[in-house]
C-alpha cells in the first residue's frame, strides 16, 4: 500500500500559501485516498530550531499550526497526526543518515545557501537538517511525498541517502517519489510577486490564515499589479496579475484559463472575496479547536504513540544494518 507523508514546519504564522500549497491539498488527498493509502502528517517543530526562536512562541506556533491543519481538513481519525519532536526516532535516524551523507552535498543545498547568506551566525543544524528531513521520510517508509519546487532538492537527497545506505548496509529504506504540486502551490507575495509568500518573512503582502477579514481584503486590494491594463496569465511578463489569477483559481477550483477580466480592480475584488470565503470558515473551525487546547494536545499525543509504533521497525532495521546492534 502507498504511504503519503507531509510535515509542516511552525517557523512563523501560517499563510495563504501554506493553506493552498500544503494544508488543503493534504486534506483533499486524505479524503480521496484514505481507503487505499496510509497517510502520515505531522508538525516538524525540530526544523524550526535551525534559526533563532523564542521557545514559548515555538510551542504556541506548533499548536497553532496543528489546529489549523485539523481545521483545514486533516482528520486525525483517518491518519497518523503527530508532533515530530515527540518521536525520538527522528533524531536517532537523522544521525545515522548524517553518517551516510557527504559534507559537500549538504553544503550545496539551495536553501542552506540562501538562508545562511542572510545570517552572520549560522547554526550547524541549518546545514544538517536535510538529513533530518530525509529521516522524517525514510523512517515511515513513505512512498509518496508532496513537494514544491523549493523542496525538490531535499527529496532527491532523501532518495540518494536511501540508495546509498541500502547499497552499503542492505535493503532498509524505500526510496520515496515526489508528488508534484497542483496549481497555485507556490503563492507569491502580494507586495513583491518575485518572491514566495513566506510565513517567516514580515511583509505587507503576506496573508496570514488568522488575519481578520478586513485586513485580508485590504492586502488583496493593495496587491502589486503590472504595467498595462490587460488581465492575462503570464508569470514572466505579468507576475502580479498572474499571482492574483492563480490565487483566485485555487480558492474557487476554477482553471486559470476560464477566468476572464477586463480590469485589475474587478480581479482584485473577486480574489479578495474568494480568499475571505475560504478563510472565514477555516477561522471559525480553528477557534473551536483552539478553545480546547488540552484536547488538541491529547490528539497529538495519541498520534505520537502511533508514529512511534510505525517508526520502530525501520529504526531497528537501520541500526542492525549499520552495525549498532546484533544482526
Amino acid at each position: 500500500m502507498a504511504r503519503v507523508l507531509s510535515l509542516f514546519t511552525p517557523s512563523g504564522r501560517p499563510t495563504l500559501g501554506n493553506l493552498l500549497g500544503a494544508l488543503r491539498p493534504s486534506a483533499q488527498r486524505l479524503t480521496a485516498d484514505a481507503a487505499r493509502t496510509d497517510h502520515v502528517y505531522g508538525i516538524a517543530d525540530l526544523h524550526a530550531l535551525t534559526s533563532p526562536h523564542d521557545p514559548a512562541l515555538l510551542n504556541d506556533r506548533a499548536l497553532e499550526l496543528a489546529g489549523l491543519a485539523v481545521a483545514a481538513g486533516i482528520d486525525p481519525e483517518r491518519c497518523v497526526f503527530f508532533r515530530q519532536s515527540a518521536v525520538a526516532a527522528h533524531t536517532e535516524l537523522s544521525y545515522l543518515l548524517e553518517s551516510t551523507a557527504h559534507y559537500g552535498e549538504m553544503q550545496r543545498m539551495i536553501q542552506f545557501k540562501e538562508k545562511s547568506a542572510r545570517h552572520e551566525v549560522v547554526r550547524l543544524s541549518l546545514l544538517t537538517y536535510p538529513a533530518l528531513m530525509a529521516a522524517d521520510i525514510l523512517l515511515y517508509q513513505a512512498t509518496d511525498v508532496p513537494v514544491g519546487a523549493d523542496q525538490s532538492q531535499h527529496l532527491e537527497l532523501a532518495r540518494d541517502l536511501a540508495d546509498r545506505f541500502n547499497r552499503a548496509y542492505g535493503p532498509v529504506f524505500t526510496p520515496p517519489r515526489a508528488v508534484l504540486p497542483a496549481t497555485a502551490a507556490r503563492v507569491m507575495d502580494l507586495a513583491d510577486p518575485s518572491r514566495k509568500m513566506s510565513k517567516s518573512v514580515d511583509s505587507p503582502g503576506t496573508i496570514h490564515l488568522l488575519d481578520p477579514v478586513d485586513v485580508v481584503r485590504r492586502k488583496v486590494m493593495r496587491a502589486v499589479t503590472d504595467s498595462g491594463s490587460e488581465v492575462t496569465y503570464d508569470p514572466a511578463a505579468k507576475p502580479g496579475v498572474s499571482n492574483l489569477l492563480a490565487i483566485l483559481s485555487a480558492c474557487t477550483d476554477t482553471p486559470v484559463e476560464a477566468l476572464s477580466y477586463s480590469s485589475y480592480g474587478a480581479l482584485k475584488r473577486d480574489t479578495a472575496d474568494a480568499v475571505i470565503a475560504l478563510l472565514e470558515p477555516l477561522q471559525q473551525r480553528y477557534a473551536a479547536i483552539a478553545a480546547d487546547r488540552a484536547g488538541l494536545e491529547a490528539v497529538l499525543r495519541t498520534g505520537a504513540e502511533q508514529a512511534r509504533a510505525l517508526a520502530a521497525p525501520t529504526l531497528a532495521a537501520a541500526k542492525r544494518a549499520i552495525g549498532l546492534t546484533a544482526a
